[in-house]
């Protein structure tokens, strides 16, 4: 008599299965152990394939970022550095402006984002993917703008990288920041005051992951920059309904 064969277990498809795969590894959380580009590649390989799809409907503010560089680049031929870049989704915000630039370098130090890159950028010439830490890499040629997109907050010496991307600036380049952060208990006058809820919430939840939101990367940007220009929003939380994460959009012009 034979046995029926089992069958394999179904895995959930189409967007929603995907949505579980990541948010499994978010509630795993970021591994404590190794280097951060160990750290960095252990939680972000499983997830590398659908990472696009899941952080589009997260990471918002970017396509603004984008849009203010542009309005500030050369018309042809400009020098765009990415720090942080991972799969490289940022740089299609740029659209077929990205064809005029001289070059584009994205930098990151995850191997499995950056072979999404790799493969996305394959025809592009112009488009180079390095494979190095924000804090220590240095272009050969300096940049007309350089910027981080929900990166800055994920690297521990994020003051290192911050001073790091304004020497690979030429003078009068820009520099461009969206991320997610927290206001201090008592802000400027110019800007939004957070809620001490929010300001304790948000750092704990992010800092699972790998991701430390707090006011000082906003205030040592425009310190760094006199020449600025910034503003607030706050954007839904996938399968958090009723919560929204505060980020911000910066642009500061080196003098």
């Amino acid at each position: 008599m034979s046995v029926p064969k089992s069958k394999p277990a179904r895995v959930p498809g189409g967007r929603l299965g995907r949505d579980l795969r990541i948010l499994l590894h978010l509630l795993r959380g970021q591994p404590k152990d190794g280097d951060q580009q160990a750290r960095l590649e252990a939680f972000y390989a499983p997830q590398a394939g659908h990472y696009d799809a899941f952080r589009d409907r997260l990471l918002h503010g970017r396509e603004q970022l984008i849009s203010d560089l542009q309005a500030r680049l050369p018309q042809t031929g400009a020098h765009v550095i990415e720090l942080g870049g991972g799969t490289g989704r940022n740089l299609e915000f740029f659209g077929p402006q990205l064809e005029s630039f001289s070059q584009v370098t994205l930098v990151d130090l995850c191997p499995a984002l950056l072979e999404q890159a790799r493969q996305k950028f394959a025809g592009r010439p112009q488009v180079r993917i390095i494979e190095a830490d924000a804090t220590r890499w240095q272009p050969q040629q300096p940049a007309d703008a350089v910027y981080c997109a929900y990166s800055l907050t994920m690297m521990p010496d994020w003051r290192a990288a911050l001073d790091n991307a304004i020497t690979m600036l030429k003078p009068g380049g820009i520099l461009g920041v969206v991320d997610f952060y927290v206001s201090a208990a008592r802000p400027p006058s110019d800007q939004v005051r957070h809620s001490a809820l929010a300001r304790w919430f948000w750092p704990h939840w992010f800092a699972h992951d790998g991701v430390h939101p707090t006011p000082e990367h906003l205030a040592a940007l425009r310190a760094r920059f006199p020449e600025h220009q910034f503003s607030e929003a706050r954007a839904p939380v996938p399968y958090l309904p009723g919560f929204s994460v505060p980020y911000y959009c910066f642009i500061g012009r080196r003098v």
